[in-house]
């Protein structure tokens, strides 16, 4: 499994998926996001109703952009199988009955690996992300990946190690199985 040897599946230009391994990796420290005073605050007021793994499809679905996407049908599906047999999961918020956003990923050991979040809504995926990361935590979680830098993400507080040590936190992590993983694949 790619995931086991650092890497990770995107969609070409062509919809031919392909697997990439980068220089660096982007991280969350699984001890939490960085929140902004007015994130903290929308968690705090219960802005949106945070749930697990009840609209995986959903979610997934939610993360297509209008052009330029790196997922396709073939994706949805192959995720879709890898939710029903426990290896993939999601975190949703939900507004007055709404799904408003979420994030998604596989979990391999202790390597919990998002993959895309959308919203539909101002702050709908960073409190998703925010929550997906507590609940990681809390599961035994000791990596959280996010594969690609970008501003968004270091504005949470994501960091980049190498490759290589990337390589060895996965290695250390496969045989460290939580509840929503399995040993390896």
């Amino acid at each position: 499994m790619g995931y086991a040897e650092g890497y990770f599946p995107m969609a070409d230009e062509d919809g031919r998926i392909e697997w990439y391994n980068v220089r660096k990796r982007a991280l969350f420290p699984v001890s939490g996001i960085r929140l902004s005073r007015s994130l903290a605050r929308t968690i705090r007021r219960g802005t949106f109703e945070v749930r697990f793994d009840s609209a995986f499809e959903e979610v997934v679905r939610g993360c297509f952009r209008p052009d330029g996407n790196w997922l396709t049908e073939e994706f949805v599906q192959a995720y879709s199988q890898c939710h029903n047999q426990g290896w993939a999961h999601c975190c949703e918020t939900w507004r007055e009955g709404r799904l408003v956003g979420g994030v998604y990923g596989l979990a391999v050991g202790s390597c919990f690996s998002a993959e895309s979040m959308f919203h539909r809504e101002r702050d709908a995926s960073k409190v998703a992300l925010w929550a997906l990361v507590e609940k990681c935590r809390e599961l035994g979680f000791t990596v959280f990946d996010a594969q690609v830098m970008n501003p968004h993400l270091a504005s949470l507080g994501a960091y980049e190690v190498s490759a290589t040590q990337y390589a060895r936190m996965v290695k250390d992590a496969l045989y460290r199985p939580t509840p929503w993983s399995h040993g390896r694949p």
